[in-house]
């Protein structure tokens, strides 16, 4: 069985030895019997069972007897914990009386106060950092964040000027990563710029760099990869499916077919009786 400890016997070893309850007999500090810790420590007792003169821990008067209003765990009024927050409150309100203001969002991200103009190009910088923007993108953007028409305008084409607004570049790194790295066809890539508000001219130059060569080659690299996981199903609902994720990725429905048939083909399945139209 486990023994029982009695706290009582450690206590009474110190009062036995001189050195004030709580402290060391080494040479630490309080070890000369003292009570060097006394006035650090508001809540270590007396040699007559009070606490320092202050509040107990329990919000008593120092002599066990609870004050009214106070709770277990740290006085509302007088103790540690209630001054630390006293200070704290007083030091807010100190602040807000001498005109000090409080983090807004507009300060968290960095956007300096009064002059739009200034407001308008730091938040252009910050979400070109590291990601490239059409203008529309950017001129959203300021919109929502308030900023006049006319100064987003200003600020806009300042920054066309100088290159860190470029939309048919845009459009080229678009239609290059989303077709070498997701497989999207010219009619999606499309699609996407459009609702980014790149201009018409410039997607169809993006979009015709990318002939029809290279799109049925990326069409059967998608097949492919696809075919082994429908291995097991029949040869309709095989064809369906291919069919069914080059549609998605904005492959027209002739080249998916001619693509998937031939997949099939290759794989021994009878494709003549297959209807161009599933």
């Amino acid at each position: 069985m486990t023994r029982r400890t009695d706290w009582a016997e450690y206590g009474y070893e110190h009062l036995a030895s001189g050195a004030p309850r709580g402290t060391g007999t080494g040479n630490r500090p309080g070890a000369d019997g003292a009570g060097a810790y006394r006035d650090e420590h508001p809540y270590r007792p007396d040699g007559d069972g009070t606490y320092g003169g202050g509040p107990g821990p329990d919000g008593g008067d120092g002599a066990g007897v609870p004050v009214a209003g106070s709770r277990r765990g740290g006085p509302r009024d007088g103790g540690a914990r209630g001054g630390r927050g006293r200070r704290r409150r007083d030091v807010g309100e100190a602040s807000a009386a001498g005109g000090g203001t409080s983090s807004s969002p507009r300060a968290e991200q960095g956007e300096p106060p009064g002059d739009p103009v200034e407001r308008a190009r730091a938040i252009c910088l910050r979400l070109l950092t590291g990601t490239p923007r059409t203008r529309k993108q950017l001129a959203d953007a300021l919109r929502k964040r308030e900023i006049p028409d006319d100064v987003a305008e200003q600020v806009l084409s300042r920054f066309e000027e100088f290159g860190l607004i470029d939309d048919g570049a845009f459009a080229d790194a678009w239609v290059e990563s989303r077709h070498h790295g997701r497989g999207l066809a010219r009619r999606a890539l499309a699609q996407e710029l459009r609702t980014k508000g790149v201009d018409t001219t410039l997607i169809d130059e993006a979009v015709g760099r990318l002939d029809a060569e290279q799109e049925e080659a990326t069409a059967r690299e998608l097949v492919a990869r696809k075919l082994r996981a429908t291995r097991g199903l029949d040869r309709d609902k095989r064809l369906r499916r291919l069919a069914g994720m080059l549609a998605r990725k904005g492959y027209s429905q002739g080249l998916a077919l001619r693509v998937v048939r031939q997949a099939l083909e290759e794989e021994g399945e009878d494709t003549e009786f297959l209807d161009d139209s599933c």
